[in-house]
């Protein structure tokens, strides 16, 4: 199956300049979710939003560049989504157990956690 030639036609041509908007967009709502620090949950949260935008960009620029049937952004795409799972397992057991230890999730309140 050539993936190179798959195409939705909804009318409206989508072009790289359209994703690149909407994976801008999403590492920037990442971004601002990361440097608010309300809540560590929504810290891993706007983590993986900023993961989700970069797959974004693999994708589109395997889709768009020279060789699309080379499947080089598809394979760093499925790389991200493995390191990303790994890092919300992880995130989520050190959130659990800063939890037990301090009775709160906000990261502003770990003072005693610096060296």
């Amino acid at each position: 199956m050539n993936f190179a030639n798959l195409s939705f036609d909804f009318g409206v041509g989508i072009t790289l300049h359209t994703y690149l908007v909407l994976s801008a967009a999403l590492f920037c709502i990442g971004l601002v979710a990361v440097l608010a620090r309300r809540n560590a949950i929504l810290v891993l949260v706007g983590i993986e939003l900023m993961l989700s935008a970069a797959n974004i960009n693999f994708i589109a620029f395997w889709r768009f560049g020279a060789h699309p049937e080379e499947m080089v952004g598809v394979l760093f795409a499925l790389f991200s989504i493995a390191v990303a799972a790994g890092e919300a397992a992880v995130g989520l057991a050190l959130i659990i157990l800063v939890y037990r230890h301090y009775k709160t999730i906000n990261p502003s309140q770990f003072r005693s956690l610096n060296g």
